[in-house]
C-alpha cells in the first residue's frame, strides 16, 4: 500500500457511529477499512484521533487566488479537500479577447467580491480566451480539488461588452450567450452561476453585468445546462424576504435544467424567524412544482468586518458610492474629513427606511473596533466603538470617521454579529439538519480583509461540538456525504472500498478554527485575514499528504473537476 492511517476512529461520512481501525490506501483510492494488514510506503499513527473524507466546500471564490496560492489557503489546512469556485455569477473566464474586458472583470471581482485590485493586477495576467483554456491553464497546480462554475457576468461581459452593465440582452446576445455556456460546460465547466443580490456592484458602483437580466434570459441560460451531465445551477436570488418573485425564479431555472439550483445564504436569527421562513419556503414551492431548491447554511454568525479602502457593505448605503468608495485613496481620505461630505454620509444612513440591511446600521456604539493598526490606538483593537467615541468626545460616527482617516483608512471595525444567541444558535443547528439545507457559504477566496467562513469546516466541529448542537459522526456527514450527494460528486464524501482517498486527520476534542489575524502575504504587498485550523493533523488528497503534522506540503495532488467525468446528474425526484 501507498499509506496506511493506523488506530483512528473511523468516521465514513455516513453519520453512523465511529469505530476503531485502520485504512488503507493504494493509487489514490482505499483499498481496505478495518484491520488493515501489511505495511505501507506511509504509515500513519492516529491514535486518539478521527480519520474522515476529506472535507466540501461547495461555495468559494478561488477562481483568482488559484494563480498565486496553489495550495488555496487557508481552506487546506481546515480540512477541506474538494471546492467549487466561480459561484456568483462571477468568473475570469470565458473572455472575448478584448483586453477592456478582462480588465473589468478584475476591476469588478476587486469590489464585489474584496479582492485587492493591486493583488489581482500583480498576480494575473489573462492570457486565456476560452473556458477550457482556462481550465488548462490552472490544471495540475493545486493541493486540493476544484472545478468552476461558469459566471453569468463573464457570459455577458464577454457577447455584450459595455452594454452588459444595465442593459437587457437582445436575441442574438442571448443565443451568442447560449452558445458560449455550452461551449464551457463542454469543456468541464460545472454549471451556470449568477446574482440579483442588490449588495453585488462593480468598480463604478453600478449593478453588476447579470442583475440587468430578464427572467427569460435566466431561465433560456439554465436550460443549456440540461444538455450536459454533471451541471447544476448556482445563484443570489435577492436578500432579505423572499417572496413570489424570488420562489419563481429559481424554481423555473431548475425545471428549465432539471437540475438543483443552490442558493446563499441562509443565515437564522431567533428575531427574524418570519424572514428565514421564507427563504427555506423556496424549496418546498419548488418541491411542489417538480424543482429542486437548496439553501446554503452558515457554520457560524455572518460577522462583517469593513474598512472604508474596499468599502464593500457600506456601498449600499444611500449616496455613499458616490460620495466616497469610487475615489482614489488620498481622495477618498480628504472627502471622508470634509463635514460636508460627512453630512451626507449621515443623511444616507437616515435613509436607509426599509431597506434589508437597515438593521446592521444602526447603534453605533454597540459596533467593535476589530483591528487597529497604529501603536497608540492598539488599546482600542476589539473594544466597542462607543467606549472609544466617548473618550474622544464625539459621537460614534464621526469618532469612526476621524479614526479611519488617521490610520490610513486600514482601521476594521464590525456591527454586532446577527444571531450570536443561544437562541439562533438552536435555530442554525435545526437548518445545519434540514434537508433543504447544505452546510457552506464559506466564500473562500473572496472579501479577504472581511470575514473568516474560509473555515466553516473547523467551525461547524468546533462549535458544534461546544455547543452539543452536533456529535461529529453528524457534523463530518454535513461536512462530507452530503455535499458530495446533492453535487453528484463521484466517489467522494464516504470512506469505503474504492472511494478516492481524499482524507482528513482531526483531533475531535480540539478541533476549532484558530484565531483570526491580518497577514501581509498577497500580492503587491495587500493583507488578507487568516486562520489556521487548531487539532487539524493530516490532510490526504488521492492518497497524497497536502498537510502533514499541521503544515502544508505544497504537493500539488489535486485535479480540476469537469462536469460529467467527476460529477454524475442529480435528479430532481
Amino acid at each position: 500500500m501507498d499509506l496506511a492511517i493506523r488506530n483512528a476512529t473511523i468516521v465514513d461520512g455516513s453519520g453512523r457511529p465511529g469505530y476503531r481501525g485502520d485504512v488503507g490506501v493504494s493509487g489514490g483510492r482505499i483499498v481496505a477499512l478495518g484491520r488493515v494488514e501489511g505495511r505501507a510506503t506511509h504509515e500513519v499513527d492516529a491514535a486518539g484521533a478521527v480519520v474522515a473524507p476529506g472535507f466540501i466546500d461547495v461555495h468559494t471564490h478561488y477562481d483568482a487566488q488559484i494563480f498565486w496560492d496553489p495550495q488555496l489557503t487557508p481552506s487546506v489546512n481546515h480540512g477541506v479537500t474538494t471546492a467549487v469556485a466561480g459561484n456568483c455569477g462571477f468568473t475570469l473566464a470565458p473572455l472575448s479577447g478584448r483586453a477592456e474586458d478582462a480588465d473589468y472583470l478584475l476591476r469588478m471581482l476587486s469590489r464585489v467580491e474584496g479582492m485587492p485590485l493591486a493583488t489581482l493586477k500583480a498576480a494575473l495576467k489573462p492570457t486565456w480566451k476560452s473556458f477550457a483554456q482556462y481550465l488548462d491553464a490552472v490544471d495540475g497546480t493545486t493541493s486540493i480539488n476544484i472545478g468552476f462554475m461558469v459566471g453569468h457576468t463573464a457570459l455577458r461581459r464577454a457577447v455584450m461588452g459595455e452594454r452588459a452593465v444595465g442593459q437587457p440582452a437582445t436575441p442574438a446576445d442571448l443565443e451568442a450567450m447560449c452558445e458560449l455556456l455550452d461551449e464551457s460546460l463542454a469543456a468541464g465547466g460545472l454549471g451556470l452561476s449568477s446574482t440579483l443580490s442588490m449588495t453585488h456592484s462593480d468598480m463604478e458602483g453600478n449593478p453588476v453585468p447579470s442583475r440587468a437580466a430578464s427572467q427569460e434570459e435566466l431561465v433560456a441560460l439554465a436550460a443549456v445546462a440540461r444538455r450536459h451531465p454533471g451541471t447544476w445551477l448556482e445563484m443570489i436570488p435577492g436578500v432579505g424576504t423572499f417572496g413570489e418573485k424570488e420562489y419563481r425564479v429559481m424554481t423555473e431555472m431548475s425545471l428549465a435544467a432539471q437540475r438543483p439550483i443552490n442558493w446563499n445564504m441562509l443565515a437564522p436569527t431567533h428575531f427574524n424567524t418570519a424572514m428565514t421562513d421564507s427563504q427555506l419556503a423556496a424549496s418546498d414551492y419548488a418541491r411542489d412544482r417538480g424543482a429542486m431548491i437548496l439553501a446554503l447554511v452558515s457554520a457560524v454568525p455572518p460577522k462583517n468586518r469593513l474598512n472604508f479602502i474596499s468599502g464593500f457593505l457600506l456601498d449600499t448605503l444611500p449616496g455613499w458610492t458616490d460620495a466616497i468608495l469610487t475615489l482614489p485613496h488620498e481622495e477618498k481620505k480628504k472627502a471622508l474629513k470634509d463635514p460636508e461630505v460627512r453630512a451626507r454620509l449621515l443623511k444616507g444612513v437616515n435613509e436607509l427606511g426599509n431597506h434589508p440591511l437597515a438593521m446592521m446600521f444602526q447603534n453605533w456604539e454597540q459596533w467593535l473596533l476589530d483591528e487597529t493598526f497604529l501603536p497608540h490606538n492598539k488599546t482600542w483593537q476589539g473594544r466597542h466603538l462607543g467606549e472609544y467615541a466617548q473618550s474622544v468626545g464625539k459621537p460614534p460616527i464621526e469618532a469612526l470617521f476621524d479614526l479611519a482617516v488617521e490610520e490610513d483608512l486600514k482601521t476594521t471595525f464590525s456591527p454586532p454579529a446577527f444571531g450570536d444567541d443561544d437562541a439562533s444558535w438552536a435555530l442554525r443547528g435545526q437548518a445545519w439538519k434540514d434537508a433543504r439545507c447544505i452546510v457552506g457559504a464559506s466564500d473562500a477566496g473572496a472579501h479577504l480583509d472581511m470575514i473568516d467562513t474560509f473555515a466553516f469546516s473547523t467551525q461547524l466541529l468546533g462549535e458544534g461540538r461546544r455547543r452539543k448542537l452536533l456529535t461529529t459522526e453528524e457534523a463530518v456527514r454535513l461536512l462530507t456525504s452530503v455535499p458530495a450527494e446533492k453535487f453528484g460528486l463521484k466517489d467522494r464524501g464516504n470512506l469505503a472500498v474504492g472511494a478516492i482517498a481524499d482524507l482528513v486527520v482531526f483531533d475531535p476534542d480540539t478541533v476549532a478554527c484558530g484565531p483570526v489575524v491580518t497577514r501581509g502575504d498577497l500580492p503587491g504587498q495587500e493583507n488578507r485575514l487568516y486562520a489556521d485550523a487548531v487539532g487539524v493533523h493530516h490532510v490526504f488528497v488521492g492518497g497524497k499528504a497536502v498537510v502533514s503534522e499541521g503544515r502544508i506540503t505544497g504537493v500539488a495532488a489535486g485535479k480540476i473537476l469537469r462536469s460529467g467525468q467527476d460529477t454524475a446528474t442529480v435528479p430532481l425526484h
